[in-house]
């Protein structure tokens, strides 16, 4: 299986489920262009998802040649995860998505938080679409799009119980539109189930460990009785 950290973290964020992971099973993760230790994307050009597919293929043929693999990713890169899956169905047989990024964030951020808005909530939105426009450390693009099917194959999503509370006044609807878009990534499969992580902000791995560790070993269970 291979895990992926979300934007601006490096591997070491996801260090200890890897650990818990490892002792059943061969897990590996990486540091994607921008993060970690890994080089600095080129300051002229921006990354998009099909940029981040390819060197995830190129590092799957390294890691696993023809093997299946599982994927879980947090954040970003479960956003990363869940738009790489349906193309690679051949190889990817499990997908587990810790919190990821919605489908249509820019699109939900601007319907969420009105234009006329100032003080955190302004700040919150304005954040999240710069970031989406590539002004994060991997230069990357997280473009709103269809959530695509992979099939049946397994799929665990997790969301967060409470992520909102810096902005009381715009918090239940952010958390609403968070919780539609984790409902989109269910699109991904007929075999996908959506949970809450109770009592997690969005570092579910972090703040609820056993459920994010539980949800790798199901769907890799359930993965892995399918093959045979």
């Amino acid at each position: 299986m291979l895990l992926l950290p979300g934007g601006g973290e490096g591997l070491d964020n996801m260090a200890p489920l890897q650990k818990a992971l490892s002792r059943s099973d061969r897990v590996c993760s990486y540091d994607r262009l921008g993060e970690g230790k890994s080089d600095k994307p080129a300051s002229d050009s921006l990354q998009t998802v099909n940029d981040a597919g390819v060197l995830l293929t190129k590092l799957l043929d390294h890691l696993a040649g023809d093997r299946p693999v599982v994927l879980a990713g947090h954040s970003l890169g479960g956003y990363l995860a869940a738009r790489y899956t349906p193309d690679h169905t051949d190889r990817v047989k499990g997908l587990v998505l810790l919190d990821a990024t919605v489908p249509h964030l820019t699109r939900d951020m601007n319907r969420t938080v009105p234009a006329d808005v100032t003080g955190p909530a302004a700040q919150l939105r304005d954040g999240a679409i710069a970031a989406n426009e590539g002004q994060n450390p991997e230069r990357f693009v997280i473009a709103d799009g269809p959530v695509h099917s992979a099939g049946d194959l397994p799929v665990e999503i997790l969301k967060h119980e409470s992520q909102y509370a810096e902005v009381p006044e715009y918090g239940p609807a952010l958390e609403t539109m968070w919780a539609k878009g984790q409902q989109e990534w269910q699109q991904l499969s007929t075999d996908a189930e959506v949970t809450t992580a109770k009592g997690s902000g969005h570092y579910i791995h972090t703040d609820r460990p056993d459920l994010a560790l539980k949800a790798v070993q199901n769907v890799t269970a359930r993965a892995t009785k399918a093959a045979h």
